[in-house]
């Protein structure tokens, strides 16, 4: 099989996987949810490995699959969340989630377009090291590298208020 072929099947599947974290007609478990997020993970490795970035995909299997997984079920597991003890969300809270995402979005957006992100992966892409990989994520990502981890804190926040029990 070509390289193509192997690139269509991945990111298929990590696109429908994906999908499968946020609408998950199987169940509502979130702990279901959660092992789709690990097939997600898995396949953006296999996308890594394809881009001959086999320290990307081992680091992304080891951090991802391996640690932030295990954090995201023990939050789940701690909340000991049951589907009839959700709270329902009010209108007004859901638009204001969507005008704090809209506005990251736009950040993040104009942030990767203004680091023309191209041109700087052609520079760190003669070698590939971890070293190097560094230098670009620290010297020419340092911003939308933070901006994700600040999206993912946001993420696990919201998660936790979501899923909080009325203490009325």
């Amino acid at each position: 099989m070509s390289q193509d072929v192997f690139f269509y099947i991945f990111s298929t599947l990590a696109l429908l996987c994906g999908a499968l974290v946020i609408a998950n007609p199987f169940s509502r478990n979130p702990v279901t949810s959660a092992m789709f997020l690990v097939l997600t993970i898995i396949c953006l490795a296999g996308l890594f490995v394809l881009l001959n970035a086999f320290f990307l995909a081992a680091v992304q299997i080891l951090v991802y699959a391996g640690a932030v997984i295990v954090l995201f079920l023990f939050v789940i597991m701690l909340l000991d969340l049951k589907e009839e003890e959700q709270r329902q969300i009010k209108l007004m809270v859901a638009g204001v989630a969507l005008v704090a995402v809209g506005t990251i979005a736009a950040i993040m957006i104009r942030t990767i377009r203004a680091a023309h992100p191209a041109g700087a992966m052609l520079k760190g892409a003669m070698d590939n090291t971890p070293a190097a990989l560094g230098r670009v994520l620290f010297t020419d990502f340092a911003l939308p590298f933070e901006l994700v981890s600040l999206l993912l804190l946001v993420a696990m926040i919201g998660a936790i208020l979501l899923s909080k029990k009325d203490l009325r």
